[in-house]
């Protein structure tokens, strides 16, 4: 168990929090969805209503180690300021730390904030350099992490500053760490795992790893083909992971020596091309058009789908069943989404496109828990120590 911002005294003193404010703007500068900023609140009010000086820090986008206005988080400081009701402060530096910064924190009173630039217009902030982390705690007396999306990274921000600063977790990672954890290791049985998206080698850890654990699994989405291929199906112009289809025969033997039910798709909704108005039809599994590409999952894979979900009692569901981003291939992913809705489970969404298809579906508050983070959930899975949490003071 890691300490929590509850386990130190923290008023009267600057307290230096990494959030995770990586969210999508559109072309006017505007966030089109908040989900992150609204996640970090129940630590920045309870620090700011315990009377600390709250120094808040985020990356956003990729702006590659240099100043780019385009990512600057100043629009993200006014939708905290809106969201908390009171003003957060911007301090403007693209280097993020100066002289003015450190005016700027030393001028904060209790129960204040203020944000500073994104992290990444420091190419020091990703290299995890020991300055940089010495700059930002320079800033502040305890360190609190709260970026579960970033935790899998060491970075300046996420481990390095820990190097100089008591550091204790915020509420979204105390939470994240708790299900996910307990999703693992001491979960109500039986035990579903549903793997979706894309690549087979980028998830083969985590399928090797689940397997030690898990009941049954699920794998459909993009990934299914490439064991479809190895079976000796015709899958056309679907996606096809060369790596995975060397490692399939291992993770199918694998399966049956731990006596976990592996579920497949069997049948497919498969279209000439990656578009919304392409020609598409259903067909069995095995009987795939040479000529068209996997795009989702078919209706009688969502019923099999449905019904081993309704056996569980714990979920974990990670990648989407087909091509969601598109109305015409969503059905599949809708209806793993529906059947956890309804689930008389724990049911945990491991971030990533999963999260995106159950707020897009309307069906986020259903869930038991969403991860915030994509690779950090899937590395947490896999059983990896996250940088970001490991760096955290024991209880």
């Amino acid at each position: 168990m890691k300490k929590t911002v509850k386990d130190v005294d923290v008023k009267g003193k600057r307290v230096i929090v990494r959030c995770d404010f990586n969210v999508p703007i559109d072309d006017e500068g505007k966030i089109t969805d908040e989900t992150r900023v609204t996640a970090s609140l129940p630590t920045i009010e309870y620090l700011l209503g315990q009377g600390a000086r709250v120094v808040l820090m985020s990356h956003m986008g990729r702006p590659d180690g240099a100043p780019d206005m385009k990512y600057s988080l100043k629009v993200v400081a006014d939708s905290l300021s809106r969201h908390l009701g009171r003003e957060v402060a911007f301090a403007a530096s693209p280097e993020v730390v100066d002289d003015n910064v450190r005016a700027a924190v030393a001028a904060l009173g209790d129960g204040q904030a203020l944000l500073l630039e994104n992290l990444r217009f420091r190419k020091e902030e990703t290299k995890n350099d020991p300055e940089f982390a010495k700059d930002l705690a320079g800033l502040a007396d305890v360190y609190v992490n709260d970026a579960f999306g970033t935790a899998h990274r060491a970075h300046a921000s996420t481990a390095g500053v820990a190097a100089y600063l008591p550091a204790v977790s915020g509420f979204l990672i105390e939470k994240e760490v708790k299900f996910l954890g307990e999703a693992i290791e001491n979960p109500s049985r039986p035990l579903l795992a549903i793997l979706g998206g894309a690549k087979v080698g980028d998830k083969i850890p985590v399928i090797e790893s689940l397997l030690d654990k898990v009941d049954a699994l699920i794998i459909a989405g993009g990934m299914s083909y490439t064991f479809f291929k190895h079976r000796g199906y015709e899958i056309g112009t679907s996606l096809l992971d060369e790596k995975g289809l060397a490692l399939a025969p291992k993770l199918l033997a694998k399966a049956q020596e731990k006596g976990v039910r592996l579920v497949f798709a069997v049948d497919a909704k498969v279209a000439r091309e990656r578009a919304n108005d392409s020609e598409s039809l259903y067909c069995d599994a095995d009987k795939m058009p040479a000529d068209m590409m996997g795009v989702d999952i078919g209706p009688k894979s969502a019923a099999i789908f449905a019904e081993e979900i309704k056996k569980a009692k714990t979920i974990i569901w990670n990648g989407p069943m087909g091509v969601f981003e598109m109305a015409n291939f969503a059905a599949g992913t809708r209806a793993v989404a529906e059947a956890m809705a309804e689930a008389d489970a724990v049911t945990i969404i491991g971030g990533g496109d999963s999260a995106a298809a159950v707020e897009q579906f309307g069906l986020a508050g259903k869930m038991t828990h969403i991860s915030t983070g994509g690779g950090a959930s899937l590395e947490f899975l896999e059983g990896k120590e996250l940088p970001g949490v490991a760096v955290l003071q024991d209880k």
